[in-house]
Order: C-alpha cells, then sequence, then structure tokens
C-alpha cells in the first residue's frame, strides 16, 4: 500500500524525500569527511612520533595572544645546542637540528622552483619515518664534511629524471648554482593531512651543505627530540624546559625564550577544529531533517485523508487503534528509510569522486551507516506521530460514510 501511494503521486513523494536526502546526506558527508580526516591525522601523527617535541623560537599555536615582536627577539636555536640537550636530558631517545630554505633545484635545462631544502643532522632519519626507493640515504661522513650530497622527493625526480632510479649519481645546481650529487629518492608518500616537510617535493642534505648557501638565522632552525619510549610528552617538556633555561643562562625570573611545540597538543587542537565542523554539519542537517519532517508529516495526513474509509472499515471489522498507528507509523518511517538511502548513495558516489580526484581516501564506517538508518527511522516516527493517532482515533461510522 505504501509503495502504491509513492507510485500515485511521484512529485508529492519526491518534494517530500527531497528534505530527508539532503539532511542525510549533510550528516554522512560531513561525518565521513570528519572521520576520514581524523583517522589520516592520527596516522601521520604515529609517523611523526607521538613523543616528539619541536625546539624553535616561535609557538605553532600561540594560545596566549603572545605578540610576535617578541618572538622575532627571541635567539634561534643552535646547532651546538643538540649536543648540550643530550647530555643534560638523559631521557632524550634522538635530537636532531634542521633548518630550511626555498629555492630552485636545475638539471641541464630543466629547473624546478619553490623546492624545499632541508638542512639535517643524523638523527633526523631515526625521528621521521621514510623509506628510501632507489640509492641509499645520508651516511655518517657526509653529515662530518658537510658533503654535497642529496636525496630527492620522488616528484623532483621523476620531473628532472623522468625515472627516479635515473637520478642516482646525476649533479644537479641548487641555490646560486651550488652543484650536489643525487645519491638517493625518497619513496612516493603521497597525500597527507600532517606532511610536515612534503618529502615527495623536497631535497633532504646534510645540514653543514646547506649552512654553506643560506644562513641559519635565515633558514628557520629548529631542534627536534624525541623522548625514550613510555617517556611522556609533559616529563619530556619539563626536562627540556629546564634544560634549555641552564644553556640560555636564564635567571629565575626571566620568561623563556624559546617555545617547546608537540604533536599531541596540535592534534587536540585538530579534534577541536574537527568537533566544530561536525556542529555545523548537525545544524545543517537538522534544518533540512525539520523540513523534510514536515514534509512526510504532510503526505501522512493527506494520506490519512484519502484512506478516511478504509480506515473507518478496518476499524468496523475489529482492528485496533495499535494496529492503524503502526500501520502509518511503518509508512512513514518506510518513506523516510527511502530518502535516506538516496541519501546515502549521493555520498558513496561524492566519496568516490573526492578521492579519485584529489588522491584522499574518504570512506564511510558501518557505524555511520547505522546512525543514518538510526535518524530515518527516528525521523519517520515523529514525523507519522500524529497522523497516525488521528487516523486511529476516526470514529469507524464517519469514516465509512466518508467519499474522500
Amino acid at each position: 500500500m505504501a509503495i502504491a501511494e509513492f507510485r500515485s503521486n511521484k512529485l508529492r513523494t519526491f518534494l517530500s524525500l527531497l528534505g530527508i536526502t539532503f539532511g542525510i546526506f549533510c550528516i554522512i558527508s560531513v561525518l565521513a569527511t570528519i572521520n576520514s580526516m581524523k583517522t589520516a591525522v592520527q596516522n601521520d601523527i604515529k609517523t611523526l612520533g607521538t613523543n616528539t617535541v619541536f625546539i624553535d623560537k616561535w609557538e605553532y599555536r600561540n594560545d596566549n595572544d603572545y605578540p610576535w615582536w617578541r618572538f622575532i627577539k627571541r635567539p634561534s636555536p643552535k646547532y651546538e645546542e643538540v649536543n648540550e640537550l643530550k647530555e643534560r636530558v638523559p631521557i632524550i631517545q634522538n635530537a636532531t637540528f634542521m633548518t630550511s630554505d626555498n629555492s630552485v633545484v636545475e638539471f641541464e635545462n630543466d629547473i624546478l622552483s619553490g623546492i624545499n631544502y632541508y638542512g639535517v643532522t643524523e638523527d633526523f632519519a631515526k625521528i621521521e619515518h621514510f623509506g628510501i626507493g632507489e640509492g641509499r640515504y645520508l651516511q655518517q661522513t657526509d653529515f662530518d664534511h658537510g658533503a654535497n650530497s642529496l636525496v630527492l622527493g620522488t616528484n623532483i625526480a621523476e620531473k628532472l629524471f623522468l625515472k627516479p632510479e635515473r637520478a642516482i649519481g646525476k649533479i644537479v645546481r641548487l641555490k646560486n648554482g651550488k652543484p650536489a650529487i643525487v645519491i638517493g629518492v625518497i619513496e612516493k608518500q603521497g597525500q597527507s593531512m600532517m606532511d610536515m616537510w612534503q618529502y615527495d617535493d623536497c631535497v633532504i642534505m646534510p645540514y653543514k651543505f646547506l649552512k654553506q648557501m643560506v644562513r641559519d638565522d635565515d633558514a628557520q632552525p629548529k631542534i627536534i627530540v624525541e623522548g625514550k619510549e613510555n617517556v611522556s610528552i609533559p616529563a619530556l617538556k619539563e626536562e627540556l624546559t629546564g634544560a634549555m633555561r641552564s644553556i640560555h643562562k636564564l635567571a629565575p625570573g626571566q620568561e623563556d625564550d624559546y617555545s617547546l611545540n608537540d604533536i599531541e597538543s596540535f592534534a587536540k587542537f585538530m579534534d577541536t577544529i574537527f568537533s566544530n565542523i561536525n556542529k555545523g554539519g548537525w545544524a545543517i542537517a537538522a534544518l533540512s531533517l525539520i523540513v523534510g519532517m514536515f514534509g512526510v508529516a504532510n503526505i501522512m495526513f493527506v494520506t490519512v485523508r484519502e484512506r478516511t474509509a478504509q480506515i473507518g472499515l478496518k476499524k468496523a471489522l475489529g482492528a485496533k487503534k495499535s494496529t492503524i498507528i503502526s500501520e502509518f507509523l511503518l509508512e512513514s518511517s518506510f518513506l523516510c528509510i527511502i530518502g535516506g538511502l538516496i541519501g546515502l548513495i549521493a555520498v558513496f558516489v561524492l566519496a568516490f569522486v573526492f578521492t579519485s580526484l584529489f588522491g584522499f581516501k574518504v570512506f564511510v564506517p558501518m557505524d555511520i551507516i547505522g546512525l543514518a538508518v538510526g535518524i530515518c527511522l527516528f525521523v519517520g516516527v515523529i514525523a507519522g506521530i500524529i497522523p497516525a493517532v488521528t487516523a486511529a482515533n476516526l470514529d469507524p461510522v464517519v469514516a465509512i460514510r466518508s467519499t474522500t
């Protein structure tokens, strides 16, 4: 009966379904996207290390509205401070000094601009997890002598040499025409939510070699520290605070002239952003669902009017009120489930298109699909309850005598 009703009033049914479809589409698409983003961020955090601290003059999250001109007056981290920290803080597992720049990579007549240079020390590869697809990584002798050896990102190798393996042993020119030998190519990393170093489009070289092209103060220097296993971020930061204040010779009353930035706090900050986006999606979806609910309720009122005589006959034959109510609630719920399924199909299509075009995997977990079905049933019951009760309370004699 419900299907026959929908088929006989296609336009009315479609317009009523539209609100439910759009509401479910908004909720599920937002939840699926946020869930996919959170999963990607969590995976990236695992690669960055959950017990990693970045020592910098800048605070990555300026919660205290600290003025930028006070940050810029701070001293930059120094290369020599890495060994001092290792000596003073026994819970350090690895520590590396890192500088960066943005310039060109040239090979013969080809020039790539906007390439990230990263000058690092020995422990960088122990803290940051990436593989070498071709050739080898930097060795101790490269770091000790500041050799003009470098490792290319996959995208750079493919653009300059077509195939990554062809890059090994080639001499490229860097900033100011500085020659360097390609000794390795990083495995392709792909798109990432928190790809801090963008390995596919970077050049990694010994810090002492990059220093020949860029002054430390102009190269955004930072120290990356990784604590030993089972060492918490708060414990590591507490030890680093004492060591850094001692190294910088700060008096007890002086404020810190450095920042300790950790990935864990950034992850919590991202969770807050995702939560706010979720709330926005729910707000938009709620409006659509309310509109859809009124549309479904309207259909059910019309259906009750059209079936008044049938309802009267059923009641005259002994049908209980609960039977009449159940009939109309099932019909309204069925209508909402159809709208929800259309919304779900639209989400799956959008996820496929988004994944194909942008390379970022969006997936719809089963618990979110279950949530969509639950919402549809809830909306269906709420939309149909008043028409159903109205139908159940009809007087059989009056209803049978009705001609419409």
